[in-house]
């Protein structure tokens, strides 16, 4: 009986190691093996597009320091048909596309400020949505400043844009839709929260966080049947994130770690690196965790999620130094956001459903 066992062992090793010689050495079993692998990376999660719920998905929940596990900053907000970006950081695209998200029907990108690392990504998402069917110039709704931003990109990218009309005909690239439209967002003063856009139920209105020198700085509220999403932008501590995010269901804040972020600057003085400068000066325009948990406590938010990472995070025993002292704060309702976090708010329920798109 062992024998026959072995032997059938044997002749199971011998059919897998002869299948896979086939596939190795064989055309035809190669690309039937590719269109196999290329047809099951064709969908798209459509889920998103449920008009009964409030979708937000985090694309990019990293900071200028390098880290392989984040993109810069980057959320996607879908809402009665409406699709709109935060922030458009270096790798946001990268995760859009690996988590099969739609973007034909991108409506604009709210800038919450002029940081490298919230608008160095915006050249790939305007390229791919227009390719996925945007036919419309790509709206950039930000702080004064942002005409710059529109001109800037419309230059450097124009032969770009020219080519490819070119190439594939302005049937399919529609020439509009390689333009940017800059939509001046003023927020007069720290006690104003301004419509953005008021259109078939979905609600966004901006207001100013402090993060001097940049000024001004902008947070985001979405409000869409009776669900709500709050997005700080980069700040530190302020009371307007918590005034104008008073009862949301969902407060997505930025978070640095001074304690881990002055170690990295002991370690960049041990070694002689001028960038030790940069770890000193950041703390005081940023909200440390603590304090972004004490704002989601006073706005009365269901979900606190951090977002804009800093320092890098690439163990769970970094985690817990980056949210220490957090649980004494706020016990409960708080997650550490990660790129790939889809939360549902469905309309008509107070829900918040985490969905994991990694």
């Amino acid at each position: 009986m062992k024998r026959l066992v072995v032997a059938g062992i044997g002749i199971l090793i011998v059919a897998f190691l002869l299948g896979l010689g086939v596939v190795w050495f064989s055309p035809a079993a190669q690309d039937a093996v590719m269109r196999r692998v290329i047809a099951s990376n064709m969908g798209s999660y459509d889920a998103v597009l449920d008009e009964d719920a409030l979708h937000v998905v985090l694309c990019g929940t990293g900071s200028p320091m390098p880290d392989p596990e984040r993109a810069q900053a980057c959320a996607i907000v879908y809402a009665g048909g409406k699709v709109f970006l935060v922030d458009s950081g270096i790798g946001g695209w990268d995760r859009l596309a690996r988590f099969q998200l739609p973007v034909g029907g991108l409506g604009g990108i709210l800038i919450t400020h002029f940081h490298s690392d919230h608008i160095s990504g915006i050249p790939d998402i305007a390229l791919n949505s227009w390719a996925a069917g945007r036919r419309e110039a790509l709206a950039l709704y930000g702080p004064p400043g942002v005409e710059r931003i529109a001109q800037g990109l419309d230059i450097a990218y124009s032969l770009d844009d020219g080519y490819r009309i070119a190439h594939h005909g302005p049937e399919f690239f529609a020439e509009e839709g390689a333009n940017y439209l800059p939509v001046v967002v003023e927020v007069p003063d720290r006690d104003a929260r301004v419509t953005v856009f008021d259109e078939d139920g979905v609600k966004i209105t901006a207001f100013r966080v402090s993060h001097e020198p940049v000024d001004p700085a902008y947070g985001y509220r979405i409000d869409y049947k009776g669900r709500s999403v709050v997005f700080s932008g980069d700040t530190k501590k302020d009371s307007n994130v918590a005034r104008f995010g008073a009862g949301a269901d969902v407060l997505i804040h930025e978070a640095l770690a001074t304690h881990m972020v002055g170690m990295l600057e002991e370690g960049l003085e041990h070694r002689g690196d001028r960038r030790a400068k940069v770890m000193h000066d950041i703390p005081d325009y940023h909200a440390t965790p603590v304090d972004a948990a004490a704002v989601a406590n006073e706005a009365g938010v269901k979900l606190l999620v951090y977002t804009h990472i800093v320092p890098r995070l690439p163990n769970a025993l970094a985690e817990r130094v980056f949210l220490r002292g957090v649980s004494g704060v706020r016990g409960s309702g708080v997650t550490l956001g990660y790129d790939g976090l889809y939360l549902e708010l469905p309309a008509g329920s107070d829900r918040i459903v985490e969905h994991d798109l990694r």
